[in-house]
């Protein structure tokens, strides 16, 4: 990728950022009236306890941050779109075709991520960390850390589920080969425990194998990719050189 295409790509998508904005400051209007009922399903999916405020204006900001993340969680479509939009081009010269469908399965991929942290991973490390509490213990959570918690997590699962996706697109850019990808498959895996690690709430290891299975799922998906883009671009190479 050239330094040219870089800036242009940029600058293509620094005029989609007013429209993103306005999406979120639109969402959130329509969210903002919805945050405690959005709070308490929350709370019920994923916590066993209630939650507090140690200041008199944290009940508010926790609703108002609530809010932020869910306008940013509805609006990835857009936001997708408009960094698709922006850099698509590159990748079109590279010899990608089908743009639309990467598009559509970046989407999925994340909502997939985020859904699965949602109703799989995050009850149970909150359930895992929430077992330490005794007689002499007992958890007062914060409503405005617990929403910080549990958004971090939902977004780093989403992210994280877009792995065959970069890989393929790596891959047309000619950054990454299949034969790299296998040949250090031990240290990605190395580098998806490190990953889990990080991502999971917690550091036992069933909740890790939440995140570094699938990961690692997704990681050998992203190398049957690379291997049809490479045997796709071989074939006209190889036409080329017969003549």
């Amino acid at each position: 990728m050239k330094r040219e295409e870089i800036f242009q790509s940029l600058g293509s998508l620094r005029k989609g950022l007013l429209q993103i904005i306005i999406a979120i400051v639109l969402s959130g209007i329509i969210i903002f009236p919805f945050s405690k009922k959005l709070l308490a399903y929350l709370c019920q999916k994923t916590l066993e306890t209630g939650l507090v405020a140690y200041a008199i204006p944290e009940a508010f900001f926790s609703l108002l941050k609530l809010t932020l993340y869910a306008s940013l969680f509805v609006s990835i479509p857009l936001i997708f779109y408009y960094i698709w939009k922006a850099f698509s081009p590159v990748f079109r010269s590279k010899g990608l075709t089908r743009a639309n469908g990467l598009l559509f399965a970046s989407i999925f991929l994340f909502y997939l991520g985020a859904f699965f942290c949602f109703f799989v991973a995050l009850p149970n490390g909150v359930k895992f960390l929430l077992g330490y509490q005794s007689a002499h213990i007992k958890p007062m959570i914060s409503a405005g850390k617990y929403v910080s918690f549990c958004m971090i997590f939902i977004f780093g699962f989403g992210l994280t589920f877009e792995l065959p996706l970069i890989l393929a697109l790596l891959s047309y850019l000619r950054v990454v080969r299949a034969s790299f990808l296998t040949r250090n498959r031990k240290y990605a895996i190395l580098a998806i425990a490190i990953i889990a690690a990080v991502v999971t709430p917690t550091p036992d290891v069933f909740n890790m194998s939440l995140m570094g299975v699938p990961m690692y799922v997704l990681f050998e998906v992203g190398v049957i990719a690379v291997k049809v883009i490479e045997r796709k671009r071989a074939r006209p190479e190889m036409s080329l050189s017969q003549k």
